[in-house]
This record gives C-alpha cells, sequence and structure tokens, in this order.
C-alpha cells in the first residue's frame, strides 16, 4: 500500500489545494511547496525553510511569516475591487483599511504600510496604543486612519494632529458621549475634524464572531442616536464634517448573502445622511471577508462560500443598485479586511518530540478454568465479533466492562482480572474500528471510536500561547506534516502540545465534509525531526496568545522569495527566554540567581554537595535562565 500511495492523494486527504488559495502545494518531493505570488510562479519547499532556519540556529517551534504572500493579499484585494469597479462602471474608489488589531506586531504593520502604500492602503486603530503605532507608519495621503473604540482627550488631540500633519484621520462616533469631547478639542486646536459613524444594522450575520453587529452589539449607534448626531452637528454649523458611514457585521462571515444585505442597508442609511444634509464621500463596511479554513467552499463557520473576486462584486454590485435609486453620488468603499490579509502570511511549525500508541496487550489463546464469568463472557464477545453483528458485540463490551469497574470496587475481582477485562474491551473496539470501515452504514455511536482508539502525537509547541483560538473557540485551522508526504500515513492521531493541561491538545482538524476527530501522521524516524505545520495562523494568535506554564513567545523568522526562488531570511526574533517570561510574572531573575547562589552555598557549608557541584548547580541554572522555554534539541 505504501508503494502505490502518491502525493496527489496526499494534497486530496490533507485539502491543500482547497484551503491553499495557490500559496501552498504539495512536491512531487513529498514536501509543502510555498507559491509566494500565488498560482504559478516562483516556488520554494517549505520544509527547505525550516532546515535553513535550524542551521542558522534558532529552535523550532517556530513562526515563519512569508513576506510576498503578504503583499500577494493586499495586491488581491484592490485588484479584485478595481476589476468590479471598472466592470460595473462605479465612480467611487476603494480604500483598503488594515484593523490593527487583527495582529499588531511591529513587522505586519510596517510591511502593510511599505507595500500598501501602492494601493492607498490605510489603517484602523482600536486604542490610543494603536493609535500612536499607526501615526508612526502611516505617511501616505490618501490613506485612511480609521479611529474606532473608546476615545479620551488625549486620543482625540493624537488624531487632530495627526490630521492636521496631512494624515487623512477619522474619528468614528461610536458613543453618543465622544462627539461634545471632539468638538471640544476641535474648537480648542482650531480644526475641523473629519467624523464618521458607526451604525448599528438590523442585519446579522451567521458565523463565529458576530454578536458585533445587529442592534444589541455593544458599539454604534441606533437611528436615533444617529439623528441626534446630525441635529448636534448642524447647529454647531459643522454638518460638513461627516464624511463616512461606518458599520460592522463581523469578523469571518461565511454566507455572501449575509454580506449582501448588510449592505443594502447600510446603503439605505448613507443615502438617508445625504438626504440629511451630511456631506458624507465615504462607505466603511467594515471587517467580515472571511478565510476558508477547512476549504469546503461552504457556509460553515471556518469556511465561506465565496471568494475575494465574488465579495467585491457583491457590494460594488449592491452599492450601485441602492445609492442609485436615489441619484446618490458613488461613495470611495472602504473595508476594514484584516483576517484574509493576514492569515496567510504566518505558519507554526513545530517537531513532534514523542508518541503514544495506541497499543492493545496480547491475549491468551485460553482462559483458565476458574476464570471468573464475566472474563468469560467478554472473551466470547471478542470471539464471535463479525460485521453483522458489531453493534450487538459493542454493547456487550461495554456492559462488561462497565460491570468488571463495579466488581473490582467491591472486591469482587483481583487487580489482575480488571487488567485483563481491560485488554479484552480494547481488543474489541479495535476490531470494530476496523469492521465499520466496510459498513455501508455506521451506527451514529460510533462515531468517537476513531478518536478513542488514537495515537497522541506530542508537538514542541504550547497551544495555549500559538493557537488560542483552537483551544477558545475551536477554530480549525489546516494541519499537516510539511515532508514525507510522498508516503502514506498510517496512524490516527491527536495532537498534544508540552503543556500539563489537559485542554492542551487539538482533536479538530479540517475535513471536506465535517470535522476529523483525528488527523492522519506517519512513523517517527531515529535519525529525522517530523516536523508539522499549522497554516493560516496570522490572524490574532500571536496577540491573544498567553503564557500557560510560561511557555512564551515562539522564535519568528520572516521570510522573502526572491525573483530566481533564493530563499532570503529577511528578519529573525529570538523567543522568549525563561528569564522573559519570569519577568512578565514579576519575578526578578538576578534575584532569584542570588537566591540561588546563597542556597548552593549553603549547602556546600553543610556538606550536600562540594565547591565544584556548586558550580555545575549555578551553570545549570543561569542557563537554563537563558534558555528557550520550549525544548530545546541538545547541541
Amino acid at each position: 500500500m505504501a508503494e502505490q500511495w502518491t502525493t496527489e492523494q496526499a494534497t486530496d486527504l490533507y485539502g491543500v489545494e482547497r484551503w491553499g488559495a495557490g500559496y501552498f502545494s504539495i512536491s512531487e518531493k513529498g514536501e509543502v511547496v510555498v507559491h509566494p505570488a500565488g498560482n504559478g510562479g516562483v516556488s520554494v519547499s517549505l520544509y527547505e525553510v525550516a532546515r535553513g532556519i535550524q542551521e542558522r540556529g534558532f529552535d523550532l517551534p517556530v513562526l515563519v511569516r512569508l513576506s510576498d504572500i503578504l503583499d500577494a493579499r493586499i495586491k488581491s484585494l484592490h485588484e479584485s475591487f478595481g476589476t468590479a469597479i471598472r466592470d460595473y462602471g462605479y465612480r467611487g474608489n476603494y480604500r483598503g483599511v488594515y484593523p490593527i488589531k487583527v495582529n499588531q506586531q511591529q513587522q505586519v504593520v510596517e510591511e502593510i504600510c511599505n507595500f500598501g502604500a501602492n494601493y492607498h492602503h490605510g489603517l484602523e486603530c482600536g486604542s490610543k496604543a494603536e493609535l500612536i503605532a499607526a501615526m508612526s507608519f502611516l505617511k501616505d495621503p490618501e490613506a485612511y486612519l480609521v479611529c474606532n473604540g473608546y476615545k479620551d482627550e488625549e486620543f482625540v488631540d493624537l488624531g487632530l494632529y495627526a490630521l492636521k500633519m496631512g494624515i487623512r484621520c477619522v474619528f468614528v462616533i461610536e458613543m453618543p458621549s465622544e462627539l461634545d469631547l471632539i468638538i471640544e478639542r476641535a474648537k480648542v486646536l482650531g480644526m475641523r475634524p473629519l467624523l464618521g459613524v458607526r451604525m448599528k444594522l438590523s442585519t446579522q450575520a451567521s458565523g463565529h464572531w458576530t454578536e458585533s453587529g445587529g442592534e444589541r452589539s455593544v458599539f454604534g449607534l441606533n437611528t436615533a442616536q444617529v439623528m441626534d448626531v446630525l441635529d448636534r452637528l448642524r447647529d454647531e454649523q459643522m454638518l460638513d464634517c461627516i464624511k463616512l458611514l461606518h458599520y460592522h457585521l463581523g469578523s469571518q462571515i461565511p454566507n455572501i448573502r449575509d454580506i449582501r444585505e448588510a449592505v443594502k442597508e447600510g446603503c439605505r442609511i448613507y443615502a438617508g445622511l445625504v438626504d440629511e444634509g451630511a456631506a458624507m464621500g465615504v462607505l466603511d463596511l467594515g471587517g467580515g471577508l472571511a478565510v476558508d479554513y477547512d476549504g469546503s467552499h461552504t457556509d460553515f463557520t471556518s469556511s465561506c462560500n465565496y471568494g475575494t473576486a465574488e465579495y467585491c462584486s457583491a457590494i460594488v454590485e449592491e452599492i450601485m443598485s441602492i445609492l442609485d435609486e436615489s441619484e446618490t453620488p458613488h461613495p470611495d468603499i472602504i473595508t476594514e479586511s484584516g483576517r484574509a490579509t493576514v492569515a496567510y502570511y504566518s505558519i507554526l511549525l513545530f517537531n513532534v518530540l514523542d508518541v503514544s500508541r495506541f497499543e492493545t496487550h496480547a491475549l491468551p489463546e485460553t482462559l483458565p478454568d476458574d476464570s471468573h464469568e464475566l472474563l468469560v463472557n467478554l472473551m466470547e464477545a471478542f470471539r464471535s465479533l463479525t460485521s453483522k453483528n458489531v453493534q450487538e458485540c459493542y454493547h456487550d463490551a461495554i456492559y462488561y466492562r462497565d460491570e468488571a469497574h463495579e466488581l473490582f470496587k467491591r472486591g469482587g475481582i483481583t487487580l489482575r482480572e480488571r487488567a485483563l477485562a481491560g485488554q479484552i474491551f480494547w481488543h474489541i473496539l479495535t476490531r470494530i474500528a476496523v469492521l465499520i470501515r466496510d459498513l455501508d452504514y455506521v451506527p451514529d455511536e460510533f462515531e468517537h471510536l476513531t478518536s478513542a482508539l488514537a495515537d497522541v502525537y506530542y508537538g514542541n509547541f504550547s497551544l495555549f500561547q500559538s493557537l488560542p483560538d483552537s483551544w477558545a473557540i475551536d477554530q480549525l485551522f489546516p494541519i499537516l506534516p510539511i515532508h514525507r508526504l510522498d508516503e502514506q500515513p498510517t496512524h490516527e492521531a491527536i495532537l498534544a502540545d508540552i503543556t500539563c493541561d489537559c485542554d492542551g491538545k487539538i482533536d479538530r482538524f479540517i475535513d471536506l465534509r465535517d470535522v476529523r476527530k483525528t488527523l492522519p501522521l506517519h512513523d517517527l524516524k531515529d535519525d529525522e525531526d517530523y516536523t508539522l505545520g499549522v497554516f493560516l495562523v496570522g490572524a490574532y494568535q500571536e496577540t491573544l496568545g498567553d503564557l500557560h506554564n510560561l511557555l512564551g513567545d515562539t522564535n519568528v523568522v520572516s521570510v522573502r522569495i526572491d525573483p530566481d526562488g533564493h530563499i532570503h531570511y529577511a528578519r529573525e526574533i529570538e523567543g522568549d527566554s525563561v528569564a522573559d517570561v519570569l519577568s512578565y510574572v514579576e519575578y526578578e531573575p538576578k534575584e532569584m540567581i542570588q537566591r540561588m547562589r546563597s542556597m548552593a552555598e549553603m549547602a556546600v557549608k553543610t556538606g550536600k554537595i562540594t565547591p565544584k557541584e556548586r558550580r555545575a548547580v549555578m551553570d545549570a541554572y543561569e542557563s537554563g535562565m537563558r534558555g528557550y522555554t520550549y525544548f530545546e534539541r541538545e547541541n
């Protein structure tokens, strides 16, 4: 069977072509290949990238950032909107805006500003810290800086100074109380602000992150509050300051129909604001452009039933169909597409440290004559098991297993007899798992059987630090080996991280038709690391990660691919050391070392260790302080 395995089968098994969006494929050598510009063009082996990182002295786990893919995502978004605008004869422009909260890392923001300048791509900030970061990188006078979130006096002053310096900074009013502050500070600084209003739509979408939309969302104004804003601005003779309508349907909207319905409602509101005398000119649709994490192209929460081109066309078409009725001028379109911009950009690579196999002990050919009746019945269920009576034998096995546990508690069977009952039980379940593969109909009660018999592969990573959404909200990410894909995987597995937490595991994986409970993986080799990749992790995961078990940030390496296919390791950031993470939780590493020296010296004084051993103890302690928080291979 292994000789018949092909990389085409691996591509189908792991769904690479379905979720990879043209950026990833599997080579004939059985390695995951990166296509930085999308389908076609130059490509490199991700396994070669990983080896290059390790040869340069960086241990796994490592977060690989593929800068070319980030550029390609921005280009794709703008060119797709550009095509739709030309095809429909739309009389406004598209101006993309990146919401910094999706991934606030300095390198991400810097690269978006640098490459995005080709398209006047702007930024969105929702806090004072994000505003300060945005002001230092956004230099394009045609790009928008959209200010959402809570705003105090210092926030407003910073935004007004940015506007005075030539940055197109727009304050989006999300709470009625913000307007008085903005008007007051604008008068003090002698400026006329650029204003927008965030409207609560009645339209609500499906998906994980849709509570930020709808009439009961936390942020935004209802219709009466919007009217109050307009009346106040009219009284202040500042109605010309309001330029933008903003709404946010939610992140990762899987169904294009929900997006269309929101645009319809938003455009009716926009036209109403124009009728009220507001200057307007910009319609900000917020986020929502989804990433097809599982490659199913459906309205499942981890997927989407549309692509970027369809998304852009649907928006342009709906805006025109509504606004043309009232002869309202076409506004510039802003979308705050963060997830779709950065998700493909980052890959978590980690090595497998060990495997816990599900193995059953050999059963005796015959039971002793004095065996307990329960053991005899269990053995009979095992020997009589066929594809025709799997359910009956399964029910018998469950019943006798439970009886064995109860008998043992009451002293009715010995520990050895209990162990034998367990062995027979798992032999029954293992054989059932094989038999049901050939059944035309598999009963629902066997749904979890495969995962119950799965091997556990222990990965050198922390779920809570690097993949917090997988733990917190069951977010699915594509996961697969980045090499050996020309070999057939022979084990069904779940993944466990190196935290000592029962939640530190991944037992939900992408699948075309459903959610898989296990991941097909290969045997480990003694002379080679087995390296897995978790893909599409560029959105939210880095900043949301925590310090569970004091496992810190991983190493980060940014990669660019030259036109000739040469791999350029553009930027390397060392992950947290043990001393780093201890300082985050208010320990003082230098003081800790001094405490340890005193303790070691006392051990010398009392004869527990020698002075030479004291030196070894301190060398190990201080080396540990400087070390990576993850498992390190010996040099």
